[in-house]
């Protein structure tokens, strides 16, 4: 991605507002880690678009990645929904919408490689900002979990953690289309009824349970066939032995260590992985990026016929990008999380 430093369009100089990481983070994301910047943008070359940020995405992978593929700073790396405003490639003309990996920016002065532009026959009635939820990045991550990593079948039984969030929620959905027992666990009353909402068949609030082990024995007696992994951490060792034999896991995120301070230790899960032959597979949605666009029409296909629903937790306003982030990370939104420029 090229950034450009001034621009001017029709006589009206356009400014660029950007969240950059002042620092990397040291346990929990505060506001003093980041910065709010302004940039005046250049006129696209030959070949390049200027974008205005419809909707931009927080997530979580945002936090351990941060570190990993951000310099103190660098513009907070991210997902957005943008409006192309003005064109010099014929392919992505102007009022057309699409998904761009420009981070925590407002505008963008870019050249087109890695833009996706939005289905084109992406219905009216759909918001938009589902191209970073339901028929995006985590309904992606839902579906190759489910059936690229798992190979879940009908009449199995799926435990699934996090499972209000943007991506659990589509994995329960999923499995219910594909006539499985679904059982989810989440962090409040609020998601528990939620999920009951988008049928999962048990659900519970494992702040509240007295005993994991026992809330994940009760939901499903016999066990557990798939387990979708989204936290990691003490849930994972208590989910572990509830599996049956030759149980398959899909580890998709470890939200429960991603703030911590100092690595968590054990218990290690070897001998059960080993006397209940266990297959356990970490994923990132990108490995099937060749599937992405039939991936796409089907996951819309789905929420055009009722069968996925979509909550969405939306903030409104680029200033509230920080707030919006370590909201997300405290557990305070249902569905996807969404900023709305």
């Amino acid at each position: 991605m090229t950034f450009f430093s001034s621009y001017t369009t029709l006589g009206v100089m356009v400014q660029a507002k950007y969240w950059i990481l002042t620092k990397h983070f040291n346990g929990f994301p505060k506001d003093s880690d980041f910065e709010l910047k302004v940039e005046e943008l250049s006129e696209p070359k030959d070949g390049e678009v200027l974008l205005e940020a419809v909707f931009l995405s927080v997530d979580p992978y945002m936090r351990p990645f941060s570190r990993v593929r951000m310099k103190e700073g660098d513009a907070m790396i991210g997902t957005q929904v943008a409006k192309v405003i003005q064109s010099k490639n014929a392919a992505f003309p102007v009022g057309s919408h699409v998904v761009a990996r420009c981070g925590w920016r407002t505008h963008t002065v870019c050249e087109v490689a890695g833009l996706i532009p939005i289905m084109p026959d992406w219905p009216e009635d759909v918001s938009l900002s589902l191209a970073l939820g339901t028929v995006g990045m985590p309904g992606l991550t839902a579906l190759y979990g489910i059936e690229e990593v798992l190979g879940l079948k009908a009449g199995e039984t799926l435990l699934v953690n996090a499972a209000a969030g943007a991506v659990g929620s589509v994995v329960g959905q999923i499995a219910k289309i594909k006539d499985c027992k679904v059982v989810g666990s989440a962090g409040s009353e609020a998601k528990v009824a939620f999920l009951k909402e988008l049928g999962f068949d048990e659900a519970f609030n494992y702040k509240t349970v007295t005993s994991l082990e026992e809330a994940l024995k009760k939901a499903s007696p016999q066990g557990y066939d798939c387990y979708f992994e989204n936290v990691g951490g003490p849930f994972s060792t208590a989910a572990l032995p509830q599996m049956k034999d030759f149980g398959r896991i899909a580890v998709c995120g470890s939200i429960s260590v991603y703030n911590d301070t100092t690595p968590q230790t054990g218990p290690y899960p070897h001998l059960t992985m080993i006397f209940k032959q266990l297959k356990m597979e970490g994923f990132m949605q990108s490995r099937w990026e060749h599937k992405h666009p039939e991936s796409l029409k089907r996951l819309m296909g789905w929420v055009k016929e009722g069968k996925l629903q979509c909550r969405e937790h939306i903030t409104k306003g680029f200033d509230n990008m920080p707030a919006a982030f370590m909201g997300m990370l405290k557990g305070e939104n249902i569905g996807k999380a969404v900023v709305a420029v």
